[in-house]
């Protein structure tokens, strides 16, 4: 879709320049070279394509026919895929790294509920330690994938992790910055799942332990940071400050296993408890590093 958008776009500003004389001068020039990084200046370009509009359909040209077709392309638009874990983390992480990858301003919404939500609960590669799933009924002896920390990898990916019951405010900010960014955007949303086992009533709470045992940092990484010479990482949560159990085992699919196998429950436990430390560690050292990126004057 992005695609077909930009090439349409690319069409439409084409046509509008061929016909220019008609439209006149001072229009054509207002649509081309509009400011539509707010809110306002994409309705002043709703209401200056429509001027466009009106005056094509007077025209007695089929390239103006052919403008009115595409000319909604010259307004800004936003393009979202929303997707769960199962197809980012695991089946479809190959397009989604080339959705990524190919520098497109595509923004990418991932419901991240840690298992195959939608197929019966199978543990994916977003399934954490030490919980159980079909297909790792004993618990998950590997760690969660960090699609975050990969997608900052590239450099030009803006990056987010949210939490919505943890920072309402922060997923907010998120999402309009990643909405707002000229490139490829993904926002990893913590999400809630029956699979999980307990009262979904609950699921903000949850959320917010989930943050505070540091399974879920939140953090923010914004490319257009590196460019004023600032480390394009900023974290919003704090350093863990709840055992990992407290929060792991208000959930069935973390308690079921101390009934099944008690000894590799405790171990597996710890192990997370582990895996949530290092992982604070490591992007609290990404954060506070001093970034010498290439600054624009």
């Amino acid at each position: 879709m992005r695609l077909t958008i930009d090439k349409q776009n690319e069409f439409a500003r084409e046509l509008l320049k061929s016909l220019e004389e008609g439209v006149g001068a001072e229009l054509t020039s207002a649509i081309l070279n509009a400011d539509q990084s707010s809110d306002a200046g994409i309705e002043a370009q709703r209401e200056r394509v429509a001027e466009l509009k009106r005056k094509l359909e007077a025209m007695n040209d089929p390239r103006a026919k052919d403008l009115i077709s595409v000319a909604d392309t010259l307004v800004k638009r936003s393009v979202w895929i929303i997707g769960g874990d199962g197809w980012a983390y695991d089946i479809g992480y190959g397009g989604l790294d080339h959705v990524l990858a190919s520098g497109r301003n595509v923004n990418v919404l991932v419901l991240d509920t840690e298992v195959y939500s939608n197929t019966g609960g199978q543990a994916s590669k977003a399934t954490p330690r030490a919980a159980v799933a079909k297909f790792a009924m004993s618990g998950k002896g590997m760690p969660k994938k960090d699609l975050g920390l990969i997608a900052m990898s590239y450099g030009y990916v803006y990056v987010a992790r949210i939490a919505m019951g943890a920072n309402d405010q922060q997923t907010l900010k998120a999402m309009l910055e990643a909405e707002s960014y000229d490139g490829p955007s993904l926002i990893i949303a913590y999400s809630p799942c029956i699979a999980h086992g307990y009262d979904m009533a609950r699921s903000l709470d949850q959320a917010k332990l989930a943050v505070q045992a540091g399974h879920w940092p939140m953090y923010r990484y914004d490319p257009r940071l590196a460019l004023q010479g600032q480390n394009p990482l900023v974290i919003e949560s704090k350093e863990p400050s709840i055992p990992f159990s407290q929060y792991a085992y208000n959930e069935t699919r973390y308690k079921m296993l101390t009934q099944m196998n008690e000894e590799r429950a405790e171990e597996l436990m710890k192990e997370a408890q582990h895996d949530a430390r290092s992982r604070w560690a490591l992007y609290q050292q990404m954060a506070s590093m001093h970034f010498n990126g290439d600054k624009k004057e």
